[in-house]
């Protein structure tokens, strides 16, 4: 397993408990809710029970033991007749009165009642959170007794969501605070790493050049094919050189013709593979691009060498350069007939660290898609893939040529 699909796995795993966590405490807050809902329907049920005594007691002594008993049992309620007109109410917001003195007299202000909107709206919400507690007075009719949960059991039904929400964000903001931090830490080592390396190759090839010049001289061997492809592929060295040199600094943009920059370096690399691999390079000449051409060349190698693993003998590997004129963007295809990616991977593949090959790094696509989106303000991802038949990857870059 390589070591992208283990932080995967890990990640689900704290994921799930995570998830098991959360649905662990809103089922603890739910049972204490229940229980605390059932002890308030418990005394909802007393303090009807003591309205109804009230309506029976004979005696001072009896009234009194009684209402301090319904006192005590603090419910906000409402009481209505066997018709439903409010005959009292209990436990409600005493500021939600108004003044109502009589025709003609001065405004008393012990004259106060509730505001008949908010008793009724009230009223309604009681009844559509619990059902009413019955009451039979003594004349034959009957009182119906509404209620609704106390601002604790409220409070603590939203509590949960509240905490998981709050708990949620923290972790939203700290995972974004330490994943910023950690992939800034890592462009700084790949940085240092990149020129470190440009630096450390510098001395060789300079020697080598040097090396080469001497074996013309010594030889006479100035039209030496052999001397030819070395000097190839020291310049080739001095390209890679120059690509880590470039690591961590803006590079130099400039407009080159896309499909030549693409076909120089095919015609470059076809000749050090197997001649198996059949290439193709069509497009348009005339679409130019801004490009720093030893980095685009770096993401065309990682895209070839990535189609002809994918290819296990023999192939055809096509290049395309095209036009989106909507979107007034230089396309460039990267088309393999080999065993293709499933459509989960296509965002994965660019992942660090994942690969396929038991010897693969899993950087290539990952180094492409940086210099590509960081250094060239463009797109890559994976257009198409079929398993069994290939896939093609797309450059989507800005379009000069439409822009002049």
């Amino acid at each position: 397993m390589n070591p992208y699909e283990r932080k995967r796995r890990w990640k689900y795993l704290l994921l799930a408990f995570a998830v098991v966590i959360a649905i662990g405490s809103l089922l603890y807050t739910r049972y204490l809710v229940r229980g605390i809902a059932k002890s308030e329907r418990t005394r909802a049920q007393l303090w009807a029970l003591s309205v109804k005594m009230l309506l029976a007691a004979d005696d001072n002594d009896s009234f009194n033991f009684i209402t301090t008993v319904r006192d005590s049992l603090v419910v906000p309620a409402i009481v209505v007749d066997d018709k439903g007109d409010i005959l009292f109410a209990r436990g409600l917001d005493s500021t939600r009165t108004y003044i109502q003195p009589a025709v003609g007299a001065k405004p008393d202000k012990k004259a106060l009642r509730y505001d008949p909107q908010y008793y009724k709206a009230q009223l309604e919400y009681m009844r559509e959170q619990h059902g009413p507690i019955k009451i039979d007075t003594f004349s034959g009719q009957y009182w119906l007794v509404y209620y609704q949960d106390s601002a604790l059991l409220t409070q603590l039904k939203v509590f949960p969501y509240i905490q998981l929400t709050v708990i949620a964000v923290f972790l939203l903001v700290a995972y974004t605070a330490f994943s910023s931090s950690r992939k800034s830490e890592q462009n700084q080592v790949w940085v240092g790493l990149a020129k470190e390396t440009a630096h450390q190759l510098g001395t060789p090839i300079s020697s080598l050049m040097a090396w080469i010049e001497l074996i013309k001289d010594k030889f006479s061997a100035e039209e030496d094919p052999l001397i030819a492809e070395m000097e190839n592929d020291v310049k080739r060295l001095e390209i890679v050189a120059d690509r880590f040199s470039k690591i961590g600094s803006k590079p130099k943009l400039e407009n080159h013709s896309v499909y030549e920059v693409v076909k120089e370096y095919v015609d470059y690399f076809k000749v050090r593979v197997s001649n198996k691999i059949h290439f193709e390079v069509v497009g348009d000449p005339h679409l130019e691009a801004a490009l720093n051409v030893p980095l685009f060349a770096w993401v065309l190698e990682n895209l070839l060498k990535n189609a002809i693993n994918a290819i296990e003998e023999s192939g055809t590997i096509r290049i395309e350069v095209g036009q989106n004129q909507v979107k007034k963007q230089v396309f460039i295809d990267v088309s393999d007939t080999g065993k293709g990616i499933p459509r989960s991977k296509f965002v994965t593949v660019f992942q660090p660290g994942y690969t396929t090959r038991k010897r693969g790094w899993g950087l290539g696509l990952s180094l492409a898609k940086r210099m590509v989106e960081n250094y060239h303000n463009g797109q890559i991802y994976v257009k198409d893939s079929e398993l069994g038949k290939g896939t093609t990857f797309r450059i989507a870059l800005k379009n000069q040529t439409t822009e002049s």
